[in-house]
């Protein structure tokens, strides 16, 4: 088997009636090790092992191991920096975008590797695991590229989609509102036609990069407001406009990316910044909101399993009363549970990608990801947290990683909201009006 660290060999297949002895230590038992696999070698053969399923071929599992090594060589260094400073590392998005993890499912025309959904997924769990934050990059990029070139028109659109993929362009999105989060399509900002622009007036607010990106996707009310998602608009409006400002917020976590609230103050967007129809903005790019919420399901998973690669390797080495703490099943099982239920949640996620790829309906699988997902991930880092004691409550990766996944049980659709959209795929919407 290729891949396996020195001193590691996999012991011959047998049939598929039997069962599958697993890899061993060549020769006797080392000291101190009682005949158990040295901790590094057992992970590295374990990962190698556990990336492969029915979903990932190789040129995908040869992306994430690229992604990987980007990842931990250059993102995972800077990881607390930059959540103690609040500040998005630009250059470090160029580097993404020159190794093509920017997108990779936009076709070459726009400078993506036309690689699929899949492959958007390995590359957000693989910088997610080393920094959610910067791992927000990629996800706001495949989810409004998605946008931009399915609904834009493309001598307005072609400009960023090539800077975004370039890493040399942040793109937001701006839906929520302050008197509605959950009720999306009860929109107040006001966009009033005006000639051949359009006319921007009210708030945005909880705004992923809001004081950080270079131009936001942007839903406003066209209609009345009893014609609900049937009356508003999207717009891509450059950052840079007259009558545009913006605040940040202090938040608990995913400090790097920031959240915040974005003001208009009749600012003119030229009409040829519509994306989609006029009116039917929020029905048509909505659908999109499938495609980034199997995205998030990957990005918290990638921290949960790091955290539980760390732990698993924590409690093997620690000891207590004599014996590694992980010889106590107080300790082991509920890190042994936490694993399986990653690797299910995990497979669920790449599955809602392939019926995305393959043009099938996945949007319950999508919203599956995204409640179970960030909710798991949040569990399994408090039980990794707790695995390490006092350690894992001081300031570092672990408390860090905590705050960070908290927040996408807020943001992007709350649990009961994706429930809902649940209930609806499998009862019809009729027997689940709201």
């Amino acid at each position: 088997m290729p891949g396996l660290a020195p001193g590691i060999r996999a012991a011959q297949q047998p049939d598929s009636a039997q069962s599958l002895e697993w890899m061993r230590v060549d020769g006797p038992g080392e000291p101190g090790h009682d005949g158990r696999i040295a901790w590094d070698s057992h992970v590295a053969a374990y990962q190698g092992v556990r990336r492969m399923n029915p979903y990932l071929d190789e040129d995908l599992v040869a992306l994430a191991d690229q992604a990987r090594r980007f990842a931990v060589d250059r993102v995972a260094p800077g990881f607390q920096e930059r959540d103690r400073t609040r500040t998005l590392d630009r250059a470090l998005m160029k580097e993404m975008g020159a190794m093509g993890f920017i997108a990779p499912e936009l076709p070459e025309a726009y400078g993506g590797l036309g690689m699929g959904c899949l492959a958007a997924g390995v590359i957000c769990e693989e910088i997610a695991r080393a920094d959610l934050s910067m791992s927000y990059v990629n996800l706001l990029a495949s989810l409004n590229a998605q946008i931009l070139s399915h609904h834009g028109k493309p001598e307005v659109v072609e400009p960023w989609l090539t800077k975004l993929v370039a890493g040399e362009a942040l793109v937001a999105i701006a839906l929520t509102e302050p008197r509605g989060g959950s009720d999306a399509a009860n929109l107040r900002l006001k966009v009033e036609r005006d000639g051949d622009h359009y006319i921007l007036n009210g708030e945005k607010t909880s705004i992923s990069a809001a004081d950080q990106a270079d131009v936001t996707v942007v839903f406003g009310r066209t209609g009345t407001p009893e014609s609900g998602a049937h009356g508003v608009t999207a717009l891509l409006v450059p950052m840079d406009l007259p009558g545009v400002t913006r605040s940040r917020f202090d938040c608990h976590g995913q400090r790097a990316i920031g959240r915040g609230s974005i003001f208009f103050e009749n600012v003119r967007v030229p009409v040829s910044h519509r994306l989609g129809d006029e009116n039917k903005g929020f029905v048509q790019v909505m659908q999109g909101f499938d495609f980034s919420r199997a995205l998030i399901g990957l990005q918290v998973l990638g921290v949960a399993r790091v955290a539980l690669e760390e732990t698993w390797a924590y409690v093997a080495e620690r000891k207590a009363f004599g014996q590694p703490i992980s010889a106590f099943q107080g300790v082991s099982h509920p890190l042994a549970d936490y694993d399986t239920q990653v690797e299910a949640a995990r497979l669920l996620c790449l599955q809602a990608l392939w019926l995305k790829d393959r043009g099938l309906p996945h949007s319950a699988e999508a919203a599956m990801c995204k409640w179970w997902g960030p909710k798991l991930a949040y569990d399994v880092v408090h039980q990794c947290l707790l695995s390490h004691g006092h350690g894992g409550y001081d300031r570092g990766l672990m408390e860090q990683r905590l705050r960070d996944v908290l927040g996408f049980q807020l943001g992007d659709g709350t649990a009961q909201i994706m429930k809902t959209i649940i209930a609806r795929t499998r009862a019809g919407r009729a027997a689940v009006p709201a």
